[in-house]
């Protein structure tokens, strides 16, 4: 045999060793005392639809807004807010969740400051504040106004359940003092 046959036939050996690793299945032994626990079933994460809202009527420069936004970011803004002018932010949050947003203006200015948030649609918070002109800020949160509230829903609460009309306890005399 010469030396090139020997490099064949050790080529032939080797990929048919190799190759036959790769084709032939792996097995996994199992262990008959641990008994396969069933996979957890995950509920997906609701998210609902957030719409942050922010006026700011008077004099005032430095208008800043700082809101929540998804995955757990906090967002900040700074936008010219003149008389009238409306700041609208969209976002998403989970249901368990808490909307939150700040409005803040720079110090010595006035000004009417108004914020909402709308989840779903709806209107879940909503504040009015009117900052008046200082000379020395006494606190660092004096210009600033803040809404917060739960992202959830308020389809998903239960409504609360009236009263039935007529009922015969309301509709009952009070008793009468002893004595009169």
């Amino acid at each position: 045999m010469n030396s090139v046959m020997r490099g064949w036939t050790a080529g032939a050996v080797a990929l048919a060793v190799v190759g036959g690793f790769q084709l032939s299945p792996a097995v996994a032994q199992a262990d008959p005392a641990v008994e396969p626990q069933p996979a957890a079933q995950e509920t997906p994460e609701v998210l609902r639809n957030v719409v942050y809202r922010a006026r700011i009527d008077g004099v005032s420069r430095g208008a800043t807004i700082t809101y929540s936004a998804e995955n757990d970011q906090t967002l900040t803004a700074n936008p010219t807010m003149v008389p009238g002018r409306v700041f609208e932010v969209n976002t998403v949050l989970p249901e368990t969740g808490v909307a939150t947003m700040k409005v803040s203006v720079q110090w010595p200015y006035s000004a009417n400051l108004h914020c909402e948030v709308l989840v779903d649609g709806q209107i879940v918070a909503q504040a009015d504040d009117f900052v008046a002109p200082r000379f020395l800020p006494q606190d660092p949160d004096y210009a600033a106004l803040t809404c917060e509230a739960p992202v959830a829903s308020a389809e998903a609460a239960p409504p609360a359940e009236p009263a039935p009309p007529g009922d015969p306890a309301d509709l009952a005399p009070a008793p009468a003092a002893p004595g009169i």
